[in-house]
């Protein structure tokens, strides 16, 4: 019987071991050190503060996995043998494959900081990084958060829920300007503030200071100031975990290597989740997507793949979605920072400075291309359709009662973005109002 191994317990690996199972007897084995079982990693923050249970992140019963006979081993990988089609675990185990899938995601990034190693600092990605938390927090009067995205607000949020008091490093002049307009970038930092959380624009982190414990008591920022603290976040990005891999054969850059059916150089060796990497970004995607829906696509694509139906992973339109604190965040299309050569965005910004939408369109013929939301929640099929239809920025404008989920906000603004894009966007070419 067919042996295929997943190293990585994570969305990726999980759904495409379900998937396999649907169509497939093979003998599945599913390796991950981090937990016995599969948890929404999303969830992580909403268990700290004190809004669900760890188990309540774990969608599948325990008996699940036994049931479908899908083997859960809790071991750690230090080596792969891609000649011999075995791998190496914890404890000087060793178990042999026919067909191995890497779904090893990601880890913080770590830049050289002195002291980045210390007790008291940490990423949040793994369950690990929660239970850490969790142990420190009782003896913490502030946390120093570093870098500016979105598991750096997510980190603020949850000391905040504690009480705990937060400095939070933003290394750009505004909070996630490499993503966000000007517009909303700068409605966020003023949200950051009100939530009573120290934000420091253009501030970097230089040193990590050591109590006599090997505690982390403080941080020195680029600016020679001494800011204490008793835990330090680190959330400048993440990085494939792929360190492993390094002496295994494996074309790896920043991830591990993949076409379009997400095989590397290898045959029949694979990966995904966020530690593939393409070697060209699919459409305007970036070759490493470390998000939660692409995981899962590439997981349900390859289990076709892996069960007789050769499938391309194709992740159709881009679309994401957080949260920064309570407002929410929705993207469709392509919205850049800032407006490429063609286009046109219109931005309307409420009054009250706490919901915001940001069109992008194609300023020659005047077809939709992508749209921020702020505190407005949208339908994706709406806009799934709309970008496949290439309809017009005017189409859009004229349907967004079709496009929200919630009546009651169009019911009150509708009309004032109409006539704002109608005074600002018609005949207007090349410009980002």
């Amino acid at each position: 019987m067919e042996h295929i191994v997943i190293i990585g317990n994570g969305i990726s690996g999980v759904t495409l071991a379900r998937h396999i199972r649907k169509n497939s007897d093979a003998k599945i084995s599913i390796i991950s050190a981090e937990t016995d079982y599969f948890f929404s990693r999303t969830a992580l923050m909403y268990v700290f503060m004190g809004h669900m249970k760890f188990e309540h992140t774990q969608p599948y019963e325990n008996n699940f996995w036994k049931k479908n006979n899908i083997n859960l081993i809790h071991k750690k990988v230090s080596e792969v043998f891609t000649k011999e089609k075995a791998l190496l675990l914890d404890g000087n185990t060793v178990i042999t494959f026919d067909k191995l899938v890497l779904a090893t995601g990601s880890k913080p990034n770590k830049f050289g900081w002195p002291g980045q190693d210390l007790e008291g600092v940490t990423g949040l990605y793994h369950k690990q990084d929660l239970d850490n938390l969790e142990k420190w927090a009782t003896t913490t009067q502030r946390a120093v958060i570093v870098g500016g995205g979105l598991i750096g607000i997510e980190l603020a949020e949850m000391m905040r829920a504690r009480n705990i008091a937060v400095t939070f490093l933003v290394r750009e002049d505004s909070f996630w300007n490499g993503v966000l307009p000007a517009g909303e970038s700068q409605m966020i930092n003023r949200h950051i503030i009100e939530h009573h959380i120290d934000l420091r624009l253009g501030t970097s982190m230089k040193e990590i200071i050591s109590d006599e414990n090997g505690r982390a008591k403080a941080i020195i920022t680029d600016k020679d100031e001494i800011i204490e603290c008793q835990i330090v976040g680190l959330t400048a990005g993440v990085s494939p975990n792929i360190d492993f891999l390094k002496d295994s054969g494996i074309e790896l850059g920043r991830g591990v290597k993949v076409n379009r059916f997400l095989e590397t150089n290898i045959k029949n060796i694979y990966a995904i989740g966020d530690c593939a990497e393409q070697h060209e970004g699919i459409d305007q995607r970036r070759p490493i997507e470390a998000v939660w829906y692409t995981g899962r696509m590439m997981g349900e694509a390859l289990a076709q793949t892996l069960t007789g139906k050769p499938t391309e992973y194709k992740p159709g339109h881009w679309f994401n979605s957080a949260k920064f604190l309570d407002i929410e965040y929705q993207t469709y299309g392509w919205v850049w920072a800032k407006p490429k050569e063609n286009e046109t965005h219109f931005y309307w910004e409420h009054k009250g400075g706490k919901k915001a939408i940001r069109i992008a369109f194609d300023s020659s013929n005047r077809r939709f291309l992508g749209i921020n939301t702020f505190g407005i929640r949208m339908r994706h099929e709406f806009f799934d359709k709309v970008l496949t239809d290439n309809q017009s920025v005017e189409y859009v404008i004229q349907h967004l009662k079709a496009a929200n989920f919630d009546p009651e906000f169009f019911n009150s603004h509708e009309k004032e973005i109409q006539n704002q894009f109608t005074k600002q966007c018609v005949g207007i070419k090349n410009k980002s109002i």
